[in-house]
């Protein structure tokens, strides 16, 4: 097979990418080692920043989103008993919906279909080759058989484990990671949020957060040690810590029921340095790690969607090479941006054990001061709300 652009990895940031190449005329064809059913089965973030909304639109693929994503004007910060509201709109003139990553997976691979681009599932051994000429290709596996693509440009939107990244060790690549000592215990449970906004809670006994899906569906999340299983956890346990951890007020409104998911993950942040390698570029998590504390994830990989694309438009549209080249640094200066916001929010929202008493008193004297500091909270919520691309 030929065509322009090869796109391993059909997660939101393959599927965007691709859906933008197609309006622009730019023919490609996306690759994964899993099919649509498994990706749809994962559980992932859906807090939405305004310009992976505006990518969504762009495409053509957002009506649902408006229709049932949830518009939140503020989220509250819990600590020493009592919640301080950060109000979004009002500070920074923006609002973040609520929308679930699986949702808008699912809408932009409805999108793709019913474009007829192509996507090809259950691809064994995905392997990217000579991206470092000008006559790039990609091999996989399926049924026995070898195939080749070749093409004109990798993306590598296939993820933290994915064959990209795997592709460049060796070859100048240089990676940047934080470990967090702790993890984040999450629950989805069909039952009404316990607030309409966010709740992000500092505790004597760790962190918690309330999110939500809809307004019947809620995503909450306690810290636990790494040491945890989530075998440990019943859905009573849990239920009975998250309520401890809240305002009394808020803790007595909860509602309770079967969780539907349930799992620990831990917390990291990771960055990979460049994200080009000739013909080989690096797009989200293959590129970078966020913890999720302050909702970067998907929207750190719709910006590196919005930069690449970019550029390769730019190539097929004007034959210059300037977008393809200065995407890795614009790429990065918002990442190291969104990295240094989510391992802040992390250190202000968790208990550290290590940090001793002395750390404590400095956390407890940062969240003093934001709570009283409109600057301070008017920085929290440009960051929140996302930095303009």
């Amino acid at each position: 097979m030929r065509t322009q652009v090869v796109i391993i990895g059909s997660g939101p940031s393959g599927l965007m990418l691709g859906a933008l190449l197609s309006k622009s005329g730019i023919d490609n064809i996306i690759i994964d080692r899993v099919d649509r059913d498994y990706i749809l089965g994962r559980i992932r973030a859906g807090v939405l920043e305004v310009g992976a909304i505006g990518l969504m639109d762009r495409i053509g693929a957002g009506e649902r989103m408006h229709r049932e994503g949830l518009l939140h004007d503020g989220f509250s910060l819990s600590f020493s008993g009592r919640r301080h509201r950060i109000a979004l709109k009002e500070l920074t003139g923006t609002s973040v919906m609520v929308y679930g990553q699986t949702e808008l997976t699912r809408d932009l691979m409805d999108h793709r279909e019913q474009s007829g681009a192509k996507t090809i599932y259950n691809a064994g051994n995905v392997t990217p080759h000579e991206f470092d000429g000008e006559k790039p290709y990609v091999t996989y596996e399926r049924d026995g058989v070898t195939h080749r693509i070749d093409c004109d440009f990798i993306a590598g939107c296939d993820g933290y484990h994915g064959p990209s990244r795997a592709a460049v060790q060796g070859k100048g690549l240089q990676t940047y990671e934080k470990v967090y000592p702790f993890g984040w215990l999450g629950v989805l449970a069909d039952v009404p949020p316990v607030h309409h906004e966010l709740i992000y809670a500092n505790h004597a006994r760790g962190f918690a957060l309330c999110s939500q899906r809809s307004p019947t569906r809620s995503r909450y999340y306690v810290q636990v040690p790494l040491t945890d299983k989530v075998e440990e956890w019943s859905d009573d346990a849990f239920w009975d810590e998250i309520r401890r951890r809240l305002p009394e007020d808020v803790a007595q409104s909860m509602v309770t029921g079967p969780s539907i998911e349930k799992s620990i993950a831990p917390l990291r942040s990771f960055v990979a340095e460049p994200l080009r390698f000739g013909r080989l570029f690096l797009v989200g998590d293959a590129g970078h790690i966020v913890p999720p504390t302050g909702a970067k994830g998907l929207n750190l990989a719709a910006s590196d969607v919005h930069y690449l694309f970019a550029g390769l438009e730019e190539f097929y549209g004007e034959k210059s090479k300037a977008g393809i080249d200065a995407y890795s640094a614009r790429a990065l200066r918002r990442i190291w941006k969104a990295e240094r916001f989510s391992w802040s929010m992390t250190m202000l929202m968790h208990r550290f054990p290590d940090d001793g008493e002395f750390g404590q008193k400095v956390q407890e004297a940062e969240l003093d001061y934001l709570a009283s500091s409109v600057p301070a909270q008017t920085a929290m919520a440009e960051n929140y709300v996302g930095l303009p691309y």
